[in-house]
């Protein structure tokens, strides 16, 4: 859906027409569900929460002024919405030793593709995904499953691009010293 579109669909249901947010709804229920699955782990819950996320995206549209693309407003809701549903479960997600990282060659996780690394087995990667932070898991969910560029990673997530740019940095090589850790 272009932008044209979403700003008609915007103005019609601030005019009181309800039914025209049923389209944003079909356009980003399922990567908005995505996310938050990322985030939450849990079928059930992530379905309600999109639920959730939709019904305050509704209430709060009279607030979304259009300084920002109408996807980048509703995935940050999505994004609070979520990691407030995990916040109390936080003790659940591995520590990690920050001095490992140092230990890590800053070339490696660049001349390697994330994507495309063909010795990672899948079920590694996704043990050393489930090991992530919520913050974390919804970033890597953003930008490479979702194409979103650093820039609108940063926006939702509330980072600048850089420090999201650093952040990717920092979790690939995370995720390079779990899928070769011995078991």
């Amino acid at each position: 859906m272009n932008h044209e579109e979403e700003q008609r669909l915007i103005r019609r249901v601030l005019g009181g027409d309800a039914e025209a947010f049923a389209p944003l709804v079909e356009c980003y229920g399922r990567p908005i569900f995505s996310l938050v699955y990322g985030i939450v782990g849990r079928r059930e819950e992530s379905e309600e929460l999109t639920q959730d996320i939709f019904l305050k995206a509704y209430t709060r549209l009279v607030t979304y002024g259009g300084r920002s693309r109408f996807s980048t407003w509703l995935y940050r809701i999505a994004y609070n919405t979520a990691l407030s549903a995990v916040r109390p479960k936080r003790h659940l997600f591995s520590l990690f030793d920050e001095a490992r990282l140092e230990r890590v060659a800053d070339s490696s996780p660049e001349e390697q593709s994330f994507a495309h690394r063909k010795e990672l087995r899948e079920e590694a990667l996704l043990r050393a995904l489930d090991r992530l932070t919520p913050e974390e898991r919804a970033l890597v969910q953003l930008h490479y499953y979702e194409n979103r560029p650093l820039a609108e990673c940063g926006e939702i997530l509330g980072l600048t691009e850089n420090n999201s740019k650093v952040r990717l940095h920092r979790i690939r090589k995370k995720l390079e010293l779990w899928i070769n850790e011995k078991s």
